[in-house]
């Protein structure tokens, strides 16, 4: 390895350091530092090799010696009549510190001190040596704040004419790190931005960073002036795979999930590990942590942040993944907190006692009430975050405060009895928070493919004469299949391996489950019948049991019983699969390669690096506090502590790329086919995930289309680009490694499949994380519409008919979440549900690079309109009294996927605010 004061180049000991550079030597030269021999109208040029040392995520770039000048003085002057005047550069560096550091003292030191460094490189390599041609560091002086909290910096140094600047290095000699917003270059000829937006850190040998104009470039197209820059600041970012990441490092590397347990802590910590051939699963970050002494496959568990790329962290405390920071951090603690360790049972007393948790209700329930907890677990958790808010600011405090305030969730505002209706039951699996599993019936009976011999009988009881019977006879269920009116949420196969290891878990319980509705004449789907299934065990045979909606009191309530069993499947279906699979975690190995290997003047790493904003640490922070070992999601969503292990075996046996973009997973599900034409129809047509899911599908390939159109004008400019097909390449056999072989994985070589791909990536970051994440809160804040868990057994199959016949009331509330989980669970919805106030909002944001170019700022101007059409057209929908999925007496409209500006004047839900370009929450 090279020693650091070679790394570091032009960096001098420290008793001559860059603080006393005089004025005359910061001001020096074109290529060179002498050039007081050359007459004024000439500009000598010296040529210069750039040394590549690759370490922690810097790109180490060496300088020129006085002997290597002396050994080019030839070259000066054969290149000297070949180039024009001398004109100057003016570079004006936008910048600002971080938060924690910006005290009066460290500002004072940024005005006074000569500290930042700039090193300009040209396009062009030299016309007689190839070799790259670039000035001096220049200091950059102190000019003045520009108003919105950042420093405003700049540095004038000669240039030539006749080149036009290719990059621009970075150098910072603070005592902190600084984030680089942007440098604006002025020529004579026009000027030059760079657009950084990224921290330069301020530790000695990784203090120098590259960064390059808004002009886009494929890798053949890279000018030769700094294609080896191009090539070392993604070698930099790839690391070598060793050792222990720093916070301040920017580097991209893969590992599975092996730090979610805890088990030097304790033994019933240990979780299995997730990523190879056992338990298939998409990569993480990897962040190369010591090993755990009981079981060295597993990482230790972070005492402080968990690492991710510097530049991958949150830019502003107000953002609202901050507080999810802070949330999850104290409901961490909540959870391992002494005082509520034997209480975690306890249910609601009443339906009443529910509904006062929201509005501050809980404050004012009545002390006879020796049952309700719920304000003893609130007042605990008021502590644990008035502790955690000491010394916050004001500001910051309120908005973490206001979590942990509920408000009445919207459906339980429009209608009190929504939860109990079988209609609402139905309408919420297309239009509520996971309308991503209900699937069509193609044929009778429903069948499972697990081992008959491991789990008992596979066949459905739901039969074709209770069917018949329960839809009155409009049709045989022959018919209704063949006419497309049976559809089912289907939790059978994935549910049925963990049910006796879910049971063995205290205070908890679990089932597979098949529910079948019918569609009505009316476009709306009414629940047929709920089939509860426990599979065979060496001790006892198989139950299952079908349950249907009941004349009868008794009937009645078993229905209702049975549906809290089905919505708590489907709760944490969405949340394990629908949600932090299909979105967080399958996204994160889109992200890592794209930075390992797509330069930042590449035009598809501009296209993306707005829909990968936030989304490693927002994963980060899920894999602290959230799907951690005894987390959040261990504590109170079903199925526990086997979450992780679930979410596993669906990717193993559900998760195909191709099926990610929203047309091809709605044919997979038989909600939508193909005509002879090409076009899709939907299976119900009065679906509004999907009918506006479309829209935003097909606004979003066709800016993508333009996009590649513009940059790629032939196949074989896209088979024949190393960084794309490298990325695709990462993404295949090492962010997805455990399905590296697959034939379903595209091939980029032609327009058609890099759109296909580039549009299924920014769907799923961009929809589809919206339509599941941001109706959490409004859908399953109120419990009883959207249990997390279920944690009593159904009468009928433990025979305790005594108890649920004298109360059954009481047998549903204790079926339904404890106090003390709901009170971890509806924070975290109410945190995942909300919008941070710098969000980013998909056909809004624009990024500089795009704006920078005409043709592509008039795409994208099309795109915004085409966005903002699509908001009036789901306005007039959610006004359509005969679109009954979204317009009705106490029925939600649909706005999930409304395009916005993210305005709070403009919303009346939290769920219109817009879609966010990036899964940041």
């Amino acid at each position: 390895m090279l020693m650091a004061t070679k790394l570091l180049g032009a960096v001098l000991p420290p008793s001559h350091g860059p603080s006393s550079f005089s004025s005359s030597t910061a001001s020096a030269g074109l290529w060179a530092p002498r050039w007081g021999a050359v007459s004024s109208s000439k500009v000598r040029c010296t040529s210069v090799s750039v040394s590549q040392a690759v370490v922690n995520g810097q790109a180490a770039i060496g300088t020129v010696t006085d002997a290597d000048r002396e050994r080019q003085a030839g070259l000066l002057l054969t290149r000297r009549d070949e180039v024009d005047l001398p004109v100057a550069l003016k570079a004006t560096v936008t910048l600002r510190l971080n938060e924690e550091w910006s005290t009066t003292e460290k500002v004072a030191g940024m005005v006074h001190q000569r500290w930042l460094f700039l090193e300009f490189f040209s396009s062009e390599l030299h016309p007689k040596t190839g070799k790259e041609m670039r000035t001096q560091p220049h200091a950059a002086s102190y000019s003045r704040m520009d108003g919105a909290g950042s420093f405003v910096y700049e540095v004038t140094v000669p240039w030539s004419s006749l080149s036009d600047v290719g990059a621009v290095v970075v150098e910072n000699h603070y005592s902190s790190e600084v984030f680089i917003s942007d440098i604006e270059v002025q020529r004579p000829n026009g000027a030059v931005t760079f657009n950084c937006s990224s921290w330069v850190t301020c530790h000695a040998g990784y203090n120098k960073r590259i960064f390059f104009p808004l002009k886009s470039y494929l890798p053949s197209q890279t000018p030769e002036g700094v294609a080896r820059l191009r090539e070392m600041d993604l070698e930099a970012k790839r690391g070598n795979g060793h050792g222990e990441r720093m916070l301040w490092q920017r580097i991209y590397d893969y590992a599975v999930y092996n730090d979610l347990g805890d088990p030097d802590k304790s033994a019933s910590l240990r979780r299995p590990v997730l990523g190879g051939k056992e338990h298939p699963y998409p990569r993480r970050c990897r962040t190369g942590r010591p090993r755990c002494k009981a079981d060295p496959s597993s990482e230790t568990r972070a005492t402080g942040e968990i690492y991710v790329p510097r530049d991958e962290e949150f830019t502003a405390r107000k953002a609202g993944a901050f507080l999810t920071k802070k949330v999850t951090s104290t409901l961490s603690a909540f959870t391992t907190a002494q005082e509520v360790a034997g209480d975690r049972r306890r249910s609601f007393p009443s339906l009443a006692a529910i509904d006062a948790l929201y509005e501050d209700g809980y404050r004012n329930q009545p002390d006879q009430q020796p049952d309700n907890l719920n304000g003893y677990f609130t007042d605990l958790l008021e502590k644990q975050v008035e502790l955690l808010l000491k010394g916050e600011k004001e500001e910051v405090k309120e908005d973490i405060r206001k979590v942990f305030k509920f408000q009445t969730p919207e459906i339980h505002q429009k209608d009190k009895l929504a939860w109990f209706r079988d209609e609402e039951f139905a309408r919420e699996t297309l239009a509520g928070m996971n309308p991503l599993s209900i699937q069509l019936v193609t044929e009778l009976p429903i069948k499972s493919k697990l081992d008959e011999q491991t789990y008992g009988p596979g066949d459905s009881l739901i039969t074709k004469e209770l069917i018949e019977k329960q839809i009155n006879g409009a049709m045989t269920a022959d018919e209704a299949v063949e006419k497309k009116r049976l559809f089912i949420l289907d939790y059978y196969d994935m549910f049925l391996p963990y049910v006796h290891a879910v049971r063995e878990m205290e205070g908890t319980t679990l089932y597979a489950s098949r529910t079948l509705f019918f569609l009505e004449e009316e476009g709306t789907l009414r629940p047929v019948a709920i089939e509860l299934t426990r599979p065979k065990s060496p001790n006892m045979p198989q139950w299952r049991q079908v349950f249907t909606p009941g004349s009868s009191v008794a009937d009645s309530w078993l229905w209702q019983l049975a549906k809290a069993q089905v919505l708590a499947h489907d709760t944490g279906y969405h949340q394990l699969v629908s949600h932090w699979l299909r979105t967080h975690c399958c996204v994160e190995p889109y992200v890592i390669a794209a930075n390992r290997q797509l330069s930042q003047m590449h035009p598809i790493y501009r296209l993306l690096h707005p829909h990968f904003r936030f989304t490693m640490e927002i994963n980060a922070q899920a894999r602290a506090s959230l799907i951690n070992a005894d987390g959040v999601i261990e504590s109170s969503f079903s199925p526990g502590k086997h979450s992780m292990l679930l979410s596993s075996g669906v990717y193993d046996t559900f998760w195909e790329f191709d099926k990610e973009a929203l047309p091809a997973d709605l044919i997979r599900r038989g909600m939508a086919s193909k005509k002879d034409n090409g076009e899709l129809e939907l299976t119900i047509k009065d679906y509004p995930y999907a009918n506006d899911g479309l829209l935003i599908w097909d606004a979003i390939k066709d800016w993508v289309s333009e996009y590649v159109s513009h940059y790629y004008a032939a196949t074989s400019d896209i088979t024949g680009d190393k960084e794309l097909q490298m990325f695709w390449t990462e993404v295949r056999t090492r962010g997805h490694a455990d399905k590296r072989d697959e034939p379903w994985w595209p091939v980029l070589d032609s327009h058609e499949s890099l759109v296909q791909v580039l549009s299924t990536i920014i769907w799923v970051a961009s929809g589809h994380h919206a339509a599941v994440n941001f109706p959490q809160y409004p859908y399953a804040g109120y419990l009883p519409n959207r249990p997390t868990t279920a944690r009593r057994n159904m009468p009928t199959e433990t025979g305790d008919m005594r108890a649920f016949l004298e109360d059954p009331e009481k047998v549903l509330l204790d079926t339904f979440p404890s106090q003390y989980q709901s009170t971890l669970a509806l924070p975290v919805l109410n945190l995942l549900s909300s919008h941070s106030a710098g969000e980013e909002y998909l056909g809004v944001h624009s990024e500089p690079a795009w704006m920078a170019d005409a043709e592509m700022r008039a795409a994208f101007e099309r795109f915004n309109g085409r966005m903002m059409d699509i908001a009036e057209t789901i306005d007039r929908r959610n006004k359509d009294p005969a679109l009954k999925n979204r317009k009705g007496p106490g029925v939600v409209p649909y706005v999930q996927l409304k395009p916005n500006y993210g305005d709070f004047k403009d919303m009346t839900s939290v769920m219109e605010m817009g879609i966010p370009t990036s899964i940041s929450i």
